[in-house]
């Protein structure tokens, strides 16, 4: 055995993860690949949040007579300036006043939303196909140009992306109907416990089943580049990687356990403040929460360019050639 097929039985050895720390390390001395997918997130992500923000305003405005007084929508002062407290004393009137509140402007934001959506994951589609591009190329020169390509995988993945969010909707609508609604009319308490405990479970339950069967939607990208392939072929080969499926499985489910420690860690941050809230100021507050959020989306795209370049290393270690695309008349 020659001495490059045993250095190449060894990386096969290599656990998916083992390596991730030095692939972090590598993807925190390149901080241009972070700063593009932040520009090219950002540059489709600020302008859609301003035309969100514009058309709340407006509907707002049409239900409160140009006053944005939240009180005409049946949200009283001591609800709005402590939220938190007036939560934790009457949990059940703050939600029947939110449900009320909701009620009254949501025929208008279901009018808006009925054409906005759809056209804003179009712009995603085509805004984060380009910038993919751009950020893969920027890790290896070596990468074909794919951006018609990456907007067809791209539009799969939002595609099976809405599905898991539409399970996630459904389990939270039946935890409330028997835990709430069905409480409510036979003359009983609600469950809350028993609400926020199938509300957490499912949670973590989708998140993590979306890690670990997602690798296949966040590889195809890749091959498309890598091997100069169509949305078809890189779809197929992406569930035929052979001995690197199970490593670009355990690389998804990891940095899916570190997306979840960020949304705790953001949470922890942004209650920090609160138990001093007689000494801060509400424009302190909202400073600390826009940087929290801050903080949590540059990370979690520091983390999303980290599993790239993982994904990439892997195939590299692996060789995977191109017997693993299939033949035009397979697709």
């Amino acid at each position: 055995m020659t001495a490059e097929a045993v250095s190449r039985n060894e990386v096969r050895q290599v656990r998916g993860t083992q390596s991730l720390v030095q692939t972090l390390a590598r993807c925190w001395r390149r901080p241009s690949l972070t700063g593009l997918e932040v520009l090219w997130r950002w540059f489709c992500g600020v302008p859609a949040l301003a035309i969100v923000g514009w058309h709340l305003k407006r509907i707002l405005a049409a239900h409160t007579g140009g006053t944005y007084d939240v009180a005409r929508l049946g949200l009283d002062r001591a609800l709005v300036n402590d939220p938190v407290g007036a939560a934790a004393a009457d949990p059940l009137g703050v939600t029947g006043k939110v449900s009320q509140a909701v009620g009254i402007l949501l025929p208008d934001l279901r009018h808006v939303a009925l054409w906005l959506v759809p056209l804003m994951l179009v712009v995603w589609v085509v805004v984060s196909s380009m910038g993919r591009t751009v950020v893969l190329r920027k890790m290896d020169k070596q990468l074909h140009a794919r951006p018609i390509t990456l907007m067809g995988l791209q539009a799969i993945r939002m595609i099976a992306l809405s599905g898991s969010f539409a399970a996630w909707f459904a389990c939270l609508r039946w935890a409330a109907d028997v835990a709430v609604t069905k409480a409510i009319a036979s003359g009983n308490e609600p469950n809350l416990v028993l609400y926020f405990a199938v509300l957490i479970v499912s949670t973590l339950g989708l998140f993590t089943l979306w890690a670990a069967v997602s690798w296949a939607l966040s590889v195809a990208p890749l091959v498309a580049m890598k091997r100069n392939a169509g949305m078809g072929q890189s779809l197929i080969a992406a569930f035929r990687l052979g001995p690197l499926k199970g490593k670009l499985v355990e690389v998804n489910l990891v940095l899916g356990i570190v997306k979840i420690a960020l949304i705790v860690l953001a949470t922890v941050f942004s209650a920090s403040p609160l138990p001093f809230e007689s000494v801060t100021t509400q424009e302190f507050l909202m400073w600390w929460w826009v940087g929290v959020g801050v903080f949590y989306l540059v990370a979690s795209d520091f983390f999303h360019v980290a599993r790239l370049m993982a994904y990439l290393e892997l195939w590299r270690a692996y060789d995977v050639g191109e017997d693993s695309l299939p033949a035009p008349g397979e697709i």
